[in-house]
């Protein structure tokens, strides 16, 4: 396996690992790679975080839900030492409590 294809493997996310994330960390992992338009977009809980590292000479964002300092020790332990560049606010402006609600169906009445 060439080092470019290691790297490209290292920095996304498994299945497995996007299942764990909640559970072993307290963290939702909203967007992965997130693009400008993604990271600027207001339709989000206001306490998402956009998270910049990197792996090998490349540089990504990705944007998930959680404390500071587990969303830290999640980029930590999956990226290592050295790779977290910045955690900081995203654009979001909905309220976390009611993001992602689908209102019931109502009954119709006879």
């Amino acid at each position: 396996m060439t080092e470019a294809v290691q790297e490209k493997e290292m920095a996304e996310w498994s299945k497995e690992e996007k299942e764990t994330l909640i559970q072993s960390y307290g963290c939702n992992l909203v967007r992965e790679r997130a693009t400008p338009e993604q990271i600027k977009d207001k339709s989000l809980p206001s306490d998402t975080l956009q998270i910049k590292y990197i792996v090998g000479n490349q540089t990504f964002i990705d944007l998930c839900r959680g404390k500071r300092v587990d969303v830290f020790d999640l980029y930590y332990d999956k990226f290592g030492k050295g790779a977290l560049i910045s955690i900081d606010w995203a654009y979001g402006t909905v309220n976390p409590k009611t993001w992602g609600y689908k209102a019931p169906d109502k009954k119709k009445r006879k």
